[in-house]
């Protein structure tokens, strides 16, 4: 067994060392199953260090000059070699009871893809109930957070990857079609719920709460733009 585990990174010098020392830390899991494992860093179009941090931390790195997170990931695993791609977000710290959970969901015949619940390092009450109501939401229809998305790499090139028309809610989008294969194939797509991931909630500490509110309504009102153009919510590199 193979695993490819993939991070899209952009501007992400900062919280990138921490990440990649996780997952490194975590990944013992893996050996110890005596399973290959490989460590892969897209490069976005980053203009700080986060491709020499990564290689300073053992990574291989590769280059998408399109800042997009679908074709940062899909870039990823086009040069991974696993038998699963396991995404995980640069500004993410996965620990060992969650890849230990990975490593279960893995060696079952019936599990094509799944994700796990977040918790984020913001101490905000709307932000707490808006983390917890999308945990809700994933559990009951089967949505990956885009943070943590693990799933058979033959599955993953079936449906295309990342759909690189979207610039938001391709994980969803992923989730969807991932779902769909697994009902073909009688399988399933399951979202670890005991073990939590904790994730940057940056955006809630870097913008207004008239910028975040703003994307909202925008996202209420005209979700088609949202998803289909760049929003600098994502994509200006403010960390």
């Amino acid at each position: 067994m193979k695993l490819s585990i993939i991070v899209p990174a952009f501007n992400e010098e900062k919280l990138l060392p921490a990440t990649l020392a996780a997952i490194r830390e975590s990944s013992a899991v893996f050996a110890e199953a005596a399973w290959q494992w490989e460590l892969i860093v897209c490069d976005n179009n980053s203009t700080d260090r986060t491709a020499d941090v990564a290689r300073e931390a053992g990574a291989a790195v590769v280059f998408e000059p399109v800042n997009q997170i679908a074709r940062a990931r899909n870039s990823g695993a086009a040069v991974a070699t696993g038998e699963w791609l396991l995404f995980v977000d640069a500004d993410s710290t996965p620990h060992r009871e969650l890849f230990e959970r990975v490593a279960e969901l893995v060696r079952s015949e019936r599990v094509l893809a799944g994700g796990c619940v977040v918790r984020t390092d913001v101490a905000h009450a709307l932000f707490d109930a808006l983390t917890g109501l999308w945990n809700q939401v994933s559990q009951r229809m089967k949505w990956m957070a885009g943070s943590f998305v693990f799933c058979r790499a033959e599955a993953f090139r079936t449906i295309g990857g990342f759909d690189e028309r979207l610039y938001a809610s391709e994980e969803l989008d992923l989730s969807g079609k991932l779902k769909r294969l697994a009902r073909q194939r009688r399988q399933e797509v399951v979202i670890i719920a005991d073990q939590t991931l904790l994730t940057s909630g940056r955006k809630v500490r870097l913008y207004s709460k008239w910028e975040l509110l703003a994307l909202l309504a925008q996202s209420l009102v005209l979700p088609w733009l949202t998803m289909h153009r760049r929003q600098s919510f994502w994509y200006d590199g403010r960390r």
